[in-house]
C-alpha cells in the first residue's frame, strides 16, 4: 500500500474515523438530575448503534483509504472497494441521524422525578453524527472537488535537480541517484567534463576553431525523464485497451520512457509500462 497516493479527502476520512472511535466511548444519552451513582450508557452499550453507526463508519473509512492506496483496486459485484466504503459511510451517517431523532421514550429508576426519565442525545451520539457526516461528505466529494484530490503528502524533491527534460544519471533508478554512465552526464576525467583537456587541444584547454563539437541530439529526439502526477491518474495498456493497468499516485516518481503525441509511455516502480494519456500539470524531476 502506497501512503503517498492518499489525498486530502482521504485525510478527512481518517480524521473523522478517529473522531468516531473516540465518540464511541462517550455517553449515548444524557439526563437531567441524574445521581452520580448511575453510570450512563456509552455507544458501545447499544447494539444497534454499535453495528449501524460505529462499526459501519469505521469499516467504510478503512475501505475508502485502502482502495486509494492499492495499485489495482479489486471489484465486487462491479463496484470497487472505494465505492463500497463510501456507501458504508453514508449508511453510518443516516443511522446516526436516526438515533438522534428517535430517542427512546425513557428509562426506569433514573432520577427522583418522572420527568427525569426523558433522555436527550448524549455527547457521544452527537459527536458520532458529526464524524459520520464529515466522513460521508469527504468520501463522496473527494473525486469531485479538486482541493480534496490533492496529495495528502507532498512529493519529495530529487536530491540533485536535473535540467528540464534531462534523464537522471543511472537510467532506471530513483531521481538524483548518482551512477556512472548516465545519459549525457560525463564523469570527471571523461571527454566533455569542464576543466579536463580534450584530445587535440593545446595546453590551456582552448579548442581549435576547426575542431568539431560533440554531436547534439536532434530537437525531435526524446530523452527519458522522471515525473510525478498532481492527482491520481490511470495508466492504460500500450495496445490501446480502455481498461487501466495501474493508477499513478501523487507523491511517487515515475519514469517517462517514450512520447506518443501528447501522451507519455511511463514505467512504474514495479516495472510495468503503460500510456499516460493525461499529462497536464505533471511535475518533472
Amino acid at each position: 500500500m502506497n501512503i503517498r497516493s492518499l489525498t486530502r479527502g482521504d485525510g478527512v476520512v481518517l480524521g473523522a474515523a478517529v473522531l468516531l472511535f473516540i465518540a464511541s466511548f462517550l455517553d449515548l444519552y444524557s439526563f437531567d438530575n441524574v445521581p452520580d451513582s448511575v453510570d450512563l450508557p456509552m455507544l458501545w452499550g447499544s447494539g444497534p448503534v454499535v453495528f449501524s453507526v460505529v462499526l459501519a463508519g469505521i469499516i467504510g473509512a478503512a475501505l475508502v483509504v485502502v482502495a486509494r492506496g492499492l495499485p489495482q483496486v479489486p471489484k465486487v459485484a462491479g463496484l470497487d472497494l472505494g465505492q463500497f466504503g463510501a456507501a458504508f459511510t453514508v449508511f453510518a451517517a443516516w443511522s446516526a441521524l436516526g438515533n438522534i431523532v428517535d430517542v427512546p421514550g425513557g428509562f426506569d429508576n433514573i432520577g427522583d422525578n418522572p420527568g427525569d426519565n426523558l433522555p436527550t442525545p448524549g455527547i457521544g451520539l452527537i459527536l458520532a453524527l458529526v464524524a459520520t457526516l464529515l466522513m460521508a461528505g469527504a468520501a463522496i466529494a473527494t473525486p469531485l472537488v479538486p482541493a480534496l484530490k490533492g496529495a495528502l503528502l507532498p512529493a519529495p524533491r530529487p536530491a540533485a535537480p536535473q535540467p528540464y527534460g534531462a534523464q537522471p544519471p543511472g537510467g532506471y533508478g530513483y531521481p538524483g541517484a548518482q551512477q556512472p554512465g548516465g545519459y549525457g552526464h560525463p564523469q570527471p576525467g571523461q571527454p566533455g567534463q569542464p576543466g579536463q583537456p580534450q584530445p587535440g587541444q593545446p595546453f590551456g584547454g582552448q579548442p581549435q576553431p576547426q575542431q568539431a563539437q560533440a554531436p547534439q541530439a536532434p530537437a525531435g529526439d526524446f530523452s527519458p525523464f522522471w515525473f510525478a502526477v498532481p492527482v491520481p491518474r490511470p495508466l492504460f495498456a500500450e495496445d490501446g485497451s480502455p481498461t487501466p493497468i495501474a493508477e499513478l499516485a501523487p507523491g511517487t516518481w515515475y519514469l517517462a520512457v517514450e512520447q506518443r503525441g501528447p501522451a507519455l509511455v511511463a514505467q512504474t516502480q514495479d516495472g510495468r509500462r503503460g500510456v499516460l494519456q493525461d499529462t497536464s500539470g505533471i511535475q518533472r524531476g
